[in-house]
């Protein structure tokens, strides 16, 4: 399992692939989520600008990303 500490409230599920490694740019990230299943909370996703907040859970690649809680103060 990959986690992510984000900083902000949220981060975009593009933005989670490359963070994580899974990618190396953003435009790979179109052609992965059309290619692949990604799997948002089990949900299946295609949006790579899908908001993504603490506690959320993305699968790909039989790998997890989990987007750990942020130290944002609102």
């Amino acid at each position: 399992m990959i986690t992510l500490h984000i900083e902000t409230p949220y981060i975009t599920l593009q933005q989670a692939m490359k963070l994580s490694g899974i990618i190396g740019s953003g435009g790979s990230a179109k052609v992965i989520l059309h290619e692949y299943t990604v799997l948002v909370n089990d949900i299946p996703e295609q949006r790579r600008g899908r908001k993504l907040y603490p506690g959320d859970r993305v699968l790909l690649y039989d790998q997890i990303i989990f987007i750990a809680e942020s130290e944002y103060e609102h």
